[in-house]
C-alpha cells in the first residue's frame, strides 16, 4: 500500500480557539456548523442563531442534498454543492472545520466531512469533541450572524469515495468490498425499529457487518485513538489494507467509519450513499436480512 501524507481529519478546540483568536478566520479557514436533529425534537438553526462558535456559518444538510431523490440525505449534483458553499465563503483553497452541536460530541459533522472530501476538497477537519466540549471548556460563543465574503468553488466528484445501489447489489456475488454497517446493533438486526420514519423497516444488507459508530467515540465525546480504532475494526475481523464501504440508514452515520478508518491511514473508505434508505425499498428480499417478527426485512 502506497503511504500518502493525509491531511488532518480532526482540529482540537484549543487549536481553533486559538485560531479564532489570532484572527486566523477568513478566506483560508471556514468554520461551519452541521448540526440536525431530528423533527420535534431540537431545533439546529435556532440553536445555531442563539450561540455558535464565532464565525461559523450555519451548514444546512436539509438544503445541501439532492431534494428530487425519494431517499433520505442524498448527495447534491456538484454545482449545487459548489454553489451552497461558495455562498459559505468556501474556495477550493480553503481549510474547512466542522462541528455539530450533538449530546453525543459528533453526530453530522462527519458527513459534512465527507461530504467535502468526496466533492474533490482535502482541506477538511471535524473539530474533535464538537460543540459539546467547545461549551464545556469555556470557549467563547456568540450569537451573532456570520457574513463570510461569496467565493467559488468548484466541485469535482470522486466516484472512488462514493457507491451506487447497483454497485453494492453486484458486490454481493464479487465480494470485492467489506461491507460495514454503523447502525445500532437492534436496528441492524432487526429487532428495534428506525426511528422517526413510517414504513422503512429494520434490518440489514446480507453480509454486512455491524459495527455501531457510538463505539468510536468516547463517552467525553472525543474521538477514539487510532490504536483503539484499529482494535476495533479488528475485533469485526474488518481487513483495514482491502476495500471497505460503510451503510447505515441514510449515509450520515457510515461516514463516522470513513472517518475512524481514515484515523487509522486508510483514507478510501466508499460510502454507500442510499444505505438502508434505498436498499429496502429496492432490494431483492433475499438480500435484507431481520430478525424481526416478519423474519425478512
Amino acid at each position: 500500500m502506497v503511504h500518502q501524507v493525509l491531511y488532518r481529519a480532526l482540529v482540537s478546540t484549543k487549536w481553533l480557539a486559538e485560531s479564532i483568536r489570532s484572527g486566523s478566520l477568513g478566506p483560508g479557514l471556514r468554520v461551519l456548523d452541521a448540526s440536525w436533529y431530528s423533527p420535534g425534537t431540537r431545533q439546529a438553526r435556532k440553536e445555531y442563531q442563539e450561540r455558535h462558535v464565532p464565525g461559523a456559518s450555519f451548514f444546512d444538510i436539509e438544503e445541501c442534498r439532492d431534494t428530487a431523490s425519494p431517499y433520505e440525505m442524498m448527495l447534491p449534483s456538484e454545482a449545487h454543492f459548489g454553489d451552497y458553499v461558495g455562498r459559505l465563503g468556501i474556495s477550493n483553497d480553503t481549510h474547512v472545520v466542522v462541528y455539530d452541536g450533538d449530546d453525543l460530541g459528533t453526530f453530522y459533522a462527519p458527513r459534512v466531512w465527507w461530504m467535502f472530501r468526496v466533492f474533490g476538497h482535502r482541506t477538511v477537519s471535524v473539530l474533535n469533541g464538537g460543540f459539546r466540549n467547545w461549551l464545556k471548556e469555556g470557549h467563547p460563543v456568540t450569537s451573532e450572524p456570520s457574513r463570510p465574503e461569496p467565493a467559488v468553488f468548484k466541485a469535482t466528484l470522486d466516484r472512488s469515495l462514493l457507491k451506487t445501489y447497483e454497485q453494492v447489489l453486484e458486490n454481493l456475488q464479487s465480494k470485492r468490498f467489506q461491507l460495514v454497517d454503523s447502525r445500532a446493533q437492534g436496528r441492524y438486526l432487526g429487532t428495534e425499529p428506525e426511528p422517526d420514519i413510517v414504513g422503512l423497516g429494520s434490518g440489514h444488507i446480507r453480509g454486512s457487518v455491524n459495527m455501531p459508530f457510538m463505539n468510536f467515540l468516547t463517552k467525553d465525546g472525543f474521538e477514539k485513538s487510532p490504536e483503539e480504532l484499529r482494535a476495533i475494526f479488528q475485533d469485526k475481523k474488518v481487513d483495514l489494507s482491502q476495500p471497505l464501504i460503510a451503510t447505515c440508514r441514510k449515509g450520515v452515520t457510515a461516514c463516522h467509519i470513513a472517518l475512524a478508518a481514515y484515523l487509522c491511514g486508510k483514507p478510501d473508505v466508499a460510502v454507500y450513499d442510499g444505505s438502508w434508505s434505498e436498499w429496502f425499498r429496492r432490494a431483492p428480499p433475499e438480500t435484507r436480512v431481520s430478525q424481526g417478527k416478519s423474519g425478512k426485512a
